[in-house]
């Protein structure tokens, strides 16, 4: 079947066992503690908690494909990632521009059509032309830093912080095969560790902004 298709797509995983990539398995635990540590900061903000709980089935999902490794294990790596994006875009388009919930989920839905049309652009790109899939996400937290800046400032300046620690999160990634032959853990471990700080960090950005308004 398909979904038992082994996938081998990383420097550190050289065979099909289940402990194949011990530290990218176990620095899955970034996700998991930012998660709980901004689920018990979020008390009083329904979506902050939301995505707190998001978070750590990303850390579980990836838990899974690192252990596992297959098609199955990718789509539930990378579902939840999607599913934070969208709930993060919906909670600044309803609580910071002050959309409607009905209008607030078209121009979340908007997030399609706009990484359809930038992925191929991105994939050109040298060393995060690979990770050409992820490199939409800190271009359209820039974009709203921009437009948010006079509006509510302090949300836009913790944007712009998310959005480097995100670009520097993809570099690690993108380089994890390019490194390979040098070193041969890889640094795909990265990617994790710098994700799971900077998706804190974007939940904290947006608690703080609701708490205060």
């Amino acid at each position: 079947m398909e979904l038992l298709r082994e996938i081998d797509g990383y420097c550190e995983r050289m065979g099909p066992g289940y402990w194949a990539e011990p530290v990218n398995a176990v620095t899955n635990l970034a996700f998991v503690i930012a998660a709980v540590w901004m689920s018990r900061r979020s008390a009083g903000v329904p979506i902050a908690r939301a995505l707190s709980v998001v978070l750590g089935v990303i850390g579980l999902g990836s838990y899974l494909f690192h252990t596992h490794a297959q098609v199955w294990s990718a789509i539930a790596d990378v579902a939840p990632i999607a599913a934070f994006i969208l709930l993060y875009v919906f909670a600044i388009n309803r609580d910071v521009w002050g959309m409607r919930a009905v209008w607030a989920l078209g121009a979340t839905a908007l997030f399609f059509p706009y990484a359809a049309l930038t992925v191929p652009l991105f994939q050109g790109l040298p060393v995060l032309g690979v990770s050409a899939g992820y490199v939409p996400v800190p271009v359209l937290i820039l974009i709203y830093a921009g437009l948010l800046w006079r509006r509510a400032p302090a949300l836009a300046r913790g944007f712009v912080i998310g959005a480097v620690i995100l670009f520097v999160s993809l570099t690690a990634r993108s380089a994890d095969e390019m490194l390979c032959a040098h070193v041969s853990l890889g640094t795909h471990f990265l990617w994790h560790i710098l994700n799971g700080i900077m998706l804190g960090w974007m939940i904290e950005v947006y608690r703080r902004y609701v708490s205060d308004t």
